[in-house]
């Protein structure tokens, strides 16, 4: 199939595929996506980080919060989810985050998680739970590099922000 270059994304879902194809497409832009985010990779791009956790989350109806872990030179040990909400929030325990954190050898990590309602502006409980994060971790020598908050069309970087 042959995709116009000035046809949407989705345009072209809505018009030229079905639900099985369209699973499919998702299944192998996570494929790919896990691929150049797999273990020992540095992150270096925050745009492609935030690519991989819309791949990854943006369809979640619930939300969803977890970790990427870091060693030293910010090479990915281990992503994982962590903890899982309602449609407008999860608990998140710090004590559990930093027993991961130590569990993987961790000497950084990026905070992600999802909002269902399709905005992916950071709450006022999201920039509390990243401040309480980052001061628990600190304690353990685990930098807070990032705090990714991801919706199904946007994500927003809060260190691009100013907000860790």
């Amino acid at each position: 199939m042959t995709i116009p270059l000035d046809l949407k994304l989705d345009e072209l879902i809505v018009k030229q595929l079905n639900e099985t194809e369209c699973d499919a497409v998702l299944r192998l832009a996570q494929q790919v996506l896990d691929y150049r985010l797999r273990r020992g990779e540095c992150l270096t791009c925050p745009k492609a980080t935030q690519q991989y956790l819309k791949v990854r989350l943006g369809a979640y109806r619930n939300e969803v919060f977890g970790c990427i872990f870091l060693d030293t030179r910010h090479r990915i040990i281990e992503t994982e989810e962590l903890f899982k909400g309602t449609i407008d929030g999860a608990c998140v325990y710090p004590r559990v985050v930093a027993q991961r954190a130590l569990a993987h050898n961790a000497a950084a990590l990026v905070l992600f998680h999802n909002h269902p309602s399709g905005v992916a502006e950071p709450s006022l409980a999201d920039q509390q739970i990243t401040r309480r994060l980052r001061e628990a971790l600190a304690l353990i020598d685990v930098r807070v590099i990032d705090h990714f908050v991801v919706s199904a069309s946007e994500s927003v970087s809060m260190a691009e922000r100013g907000l860790i």
